[in-house]
This record gives structure tokens, sequence and C-alpha cells, in this order.
């Protein structure tokens, strides 16, 4: 019965928080979002619990357009208790999230405070002893969306390195994971390891950044075991079964619902020559390419600040808008899809081109799953050799739940 109800509220929700396509309102937005989601208060909002732990400190700031308390940015509300905030580390997309992804994000100073932003994405990604010198403790507060190459949680791995080399404290302001819901896809191998993909962990890993956080020192994955002197300020009223919409699109890119749904396997197409909407109004709620067999047509183009020179510029692509999350399959089946990676390999023709790119290696992180497509397994035996990997990660994951 609470499964169910689950799920029904689940549909309710992301049916209001389509885009106007679907004919919702902000007015029905604001409704369900201050229905589903006023109970949780996330650690930004518990200011008792960590705002003595910065008092007469010298603070650093890992935060993006996503770090806000209300519709206040952290930085402008620290800074107005007197917490002394000295520079701001930016991740991917920048400080103000307004860089296309894979952009360089450069140092300089924000306008609207004056402070220095470090960049943290581009040729240094990770604090160097200089940049930390002059710190205490670094905020680390940044929307994730729960999937293994979403870079915010290398960036937060990278710091939380440089500060137990350094001997800073970092303290873990939580934010509810979306799609924290499930765990599923494969498990990341060492050989692929990168910045999109530096954890031993699942496509879809089920933590949120504080739990994550305790499993990378549990863990001891910081680079020679050392270990990082962690706070992590838990969200209140959250469980892994909490429905929460995002009030601020995490990324250009992830600009509503249902491409943070859909981008734990939509992404995988980026390893591919299959485009997934970059350089449209629906980007992660589009498959297509040239030549494809559907009436169903979009024209990617270069929107500075979003996507930059997208895969297929200026031309026409056929495929499909991909709705399996408006027909409510995800909540009644948690799980990734992977019918349309093997349908657009299997109808993939000599003048596309070849299928898979290098890259889908590092988004897979296994060489594994191209193998099995390649060689026409089908999903149930494919999702079969995922499992043992699978279930020893499950059982991992209880140790480091901060939620139910």
């Amino acid at each position: 019965m609470k499964k169910t109800i689950f799920i029904t509220l689940l549909m309710v929700i992301f049916t209001a928080c389509m885009s106007s396509d679907h004919n919702s309102t902000k007015a029905q937005q604001a409704e369900v979002l201050k229905a589903t989601s006023s109970r949780i208060k996330l650690g930004a909002e518990r200011l008792d619990q960590y705002l003595k732990l910065l008092e007469g400190k010298r603070v650093a700031t890992v935060v993006n357009q996503t770090s806000t308390i209300g519709e206040t940015h952290i930085v402008d509300t620290l800074r107005s208790l007197g917490v002394n905030i000295v520079k701001v580390f930016a991740p991917e997309h920048g400080f103000r999230g307004d860089h296309s992804a894979g952009a360089l994000v450069n140092n300089g100073k924000d306008i609207e405070t004056g402070l220095s932003v470090v960049s943290l994405y581009g040729k240094n990604k990770k604090p160097n002893a200089q940049m930390l010198a002059d710190v205490d403790v670094v905020v680390f507060d940044i929307q994730d969306v729960g999937v293994r190459f979403y870079t915010y949680i290398s960036t937060m791995h990278y710091v939380m390195e440089a500060c137990a080399e350094e001997g800073k404290t970092v303290v873990v302001l939580d934010r509810p994971n979306p799609n924290g819901f499930y765990v599923d896809g494969p498990i990341l191998q060492p050989e692929y390891k990168s910045f999109i993909g530096m954890h031993p962990i699942p496509t879809v890993h089920g933590l949120t950044v504080g739990e994550l956080a305790g499993m990378i020192n549990g863990e001891k994955w910081l680079k020679g075991e050392i270990s990082c002197d962690v706070i992590v300020v838990p969200c209140a009223n959250y469980t892994h079964d909490s429905m929460y919409l995002l009030p601020i699109k995490p990324s250009p890119n992830l600009p509503n619902m249902n491409a943070v749904y859909l981008y734990p396997y939509l992404g995988m197409f980026e390893g591919t020559n299959v485009s997934i909407g970059r350089g449209t109004d629906e980007p992660f709620q589009l498959v297509g390419r040239p030549g494809f067999q559907s009436e169903f047509a979009f024209k990617p183009r270069s929107m500075p600040g979003t996507s930059d020179h997208p895969k297929y510029e200026n031309e026409i692509c056929t495929g499909m808008r991909v709705d399996d999350i408006a027909n409510g399959d995800l909540f009644a089946n948690p799980r990734m899809k992977l019918e349309w990676l093997i349908l657009f390999y299997q109808s993939n023709k000599e003048e596309n081109g070849p299928y898979f790119k290098a890259f889908f290696y590092k988004l897979a992180g296994n060489k594994t799953l191209r193998e099995d497509i390649e060689k026409g397994r089908s999903i149930e035996e494919i999702r079969k050799r995922w499992e043992p990997d699978l279930a020893k990660y499950r059982e991992m994951r209880k140790k480091y739940l901060l939620y139910p």
C-alpha cells in the first residue's frame, strides 16, 4: 500500500512539474512543491547545526547556483550572519551555473560579492596547498542528482582529499537525491576511473552527497587511504522514498524533473553517435540522429551557455521524445532503461559511422556493457551480469545511509 501511494504521488508531482508542453502552470508547480517538499529541511537551512563550526574561522565554499537557503544564496546568508568567507571554489558549470558542460571555468572575482572565485574545473580540479593556506573550513553545498558521472561528486572527492592532506575540515550540507529511491547500473571498474567516474559505485548510486562523503572516507578511496575530517549536516524529515523537486536546475542541460529522471540512462548516449537533445529546449528528453526511421524530428543548434556546438548542430535528427517517465514506468519499476541504447545500436547504418565512441567506456564504467550490446545479449542477460557486484554494493551502502 505504501509503495502504491508513493508511486501515485510521484505521478501527480511529475505531471505538475512538466514543461508547458504538458499544460502545467507555475501555480500548480508551486502547490505541488509546497505539498511534497516543504517538510524536508535541507542541511543548509539547519543553521543551528553548523553556524558555530564557522565562527571565527576562515571559510571557503564549494557552491553553485543551487546553493540557496530559500531564495537567498548561502554565500549571502552566511556573510550576513558574520561568517568570514574568504573565497569560493567553483565546480563544473561555474559559481553561477552559467557554463556549458565541459566549458572552461576561469578564476576571477564574483561581480555580486567581490569574492575571489577559484575554478575547480578545467586543468585544476583539486585545491592545492596555496589555495587552502588561508582557509580553515570548507563548506560544500551543491545539489546533486545521484548519478555517478555527474561531476559534482568528483569535485567533492578532490576537495576532501586536498583538505585531508592540509588538515582542513569539510562541512557537507546535505541535500536530497532526486534519484535516491533506487540503485542500478554497472559498477565502475578501476581501469575506467576518470573525473566523470571516480568511485566503484553503480550508475545510479542511491546516496546523498553526505552519505557518499561517508563512504569515500569509510572505504578509504582518498589517495593514500587518508581520511578527511568531514562533518555532515543532514537533511531533516527526509528518506530515500521522499519526493523532492529541485527548485533550481542543477546544471544548464537539466532544466526540469523529466531531464533529471532520464539523465542516468540518456546520459549513456553521450558516448554514442546519438543526440540527446543538447542544443534544443528539451535536453536529456529527446533521442535521435540523422536518418533514423521516425516522424519525430528536432534540430540541435548552438545555445551559448547551455550547449556550444552540440552534436549534429543545424542538422535534422529523427528519433523520439522520451515519455517513459510521464507514463510512470520508472516509478512502477525503478531501474535503468537499456531498450533505447540497444534500439539505436541495432538500427545503426554504415553512413552513421561507428555507434560507440571511446567516451562510452567512461560513462558505463566498464567494457562489458558495450560488448554485451554488440554481442546481442538480451536486457535481462545484461542486467544479470551486473547483479553480483550490485548486491555487494547494496550491502556496503547500508553502512553509510543517514536516512531510512
